[in-house]
């Protein structure tokens, strides 16, 4: 394991299964482990660790992105699944999950799989299915990084962060570059975007009913998310009873880009903090 040390938050790097994993650990407390979108990295939730929670925060880089390898990947949600799967047990221990869009989609896949895991469940614009308009999407996205034409594919990630924010103040140029530093080889991006597409064709729905009662679901939407509106929430609310809703305003897909200060302070109050 190796580390370094920025203020009050740790970057560590750990070897996992088949990858080297890279992850920030801050603060103190019950642990929560956060697990981020496509094409972002354990960055994204620097305003989450920095707000002073009091719980022990783990965000680290999906297979491929960031600073983590991509190993051996297969394209499929299983393999993303257990990767944060072996990150409980062998670094955090059974925790709450935080995952925003791709990430929230892990997480509920790994509380199906092992709620002794995941003690509580907190997705932020997160679907459990794709259409086929959707699917056509990560394919045209697949081809794009598969091939060389870097320009085309930095305006692609530059389009995808401008139609996922909707507040005004928003810096997309910003944005984009941190994606593109979280896309790197573009490995990570193609298989998580692999993986997602396949959801058109096996979706994760009849999964949800295995998270009983004893792992508690809250399902956190925007009011201006075009990515995953209100019955993409809908849907997952009615897989698993017990799950709740709340709701950002004033954010589009990237609602901690959007509205920061709100969506620290409704994880606070998810969080029971």
């Amino acid at each position: 394991m190796t580390s370094g040390i920025d203020d009050t938050i740790t970057t560590l790097t750990i070897s996992l299964l088949d990858i080297d994993v890279t992850y920030a650990r801050a603060g103190d407390g019950p642990a929560v482990v956060l697990v981020h979108g496509l094409a972002e990295d354990h960055h994204s939730w620097r305003a989450v660790q920095e707000a002073g929670l009091a719980v022990t925060t783990y965000a680290y880089d999906l297979r491929g992105h960031g600073q983590t390898t991509v190993g051996s990947p297969e394209g499929t949600l299983g393999q993303l699944r257990d990767d944060l799967l072996t990150f409980l047990e062998e670094v955090a221990g059974p925790a709450i999950c935080v995952g925003f869009s791709l990430g929230g989609t892990v997480v509920l896949a790994a509380a199906a799989q092992r709620p002794d895991l995941v003690s509580k469940v907190v997705a932020l614009g997160t679907s459990r299915v794709v259409g086929r308009g959707a699917a056509g999407f990560y394919a045209g996205r697949i081809g794009l990084f598969r091939g060389t034409d870097t320009a085309a594919q930095l305006e692609a990630l530059r389009s995808d962060t401008a139609a996922a924010l909707f507040n005004p103040a928003s810096e997309v140029d910003e944005v984009t570059r941190a994606g593109v530093a979280a896309v790197g080889d573009g490995q990570g991006y193609i298989n998580a975007s692999t993986a997602m597409a396949a959801l058109v064709d096996a979706s994760l729905t009849p999964e949800l009913p295995k998270i009983g009662p004893g792992v508690e679901v809250v399902i956190i939407g925007a009011d201006h998310d075009s990515f995953c509106p209100k019955k993409a929430a809908d849907i997952i609310l009615g897989a698993i009873e017990h799950a709740t809703y709340a709701e950002i305003t004033g954010a589009g897909h990237l609602m901690l880009v959007d509205q920061p200060a709100q969506s620290i302070a409704l994880l606070q109050q998810t969080l029971d903090l």
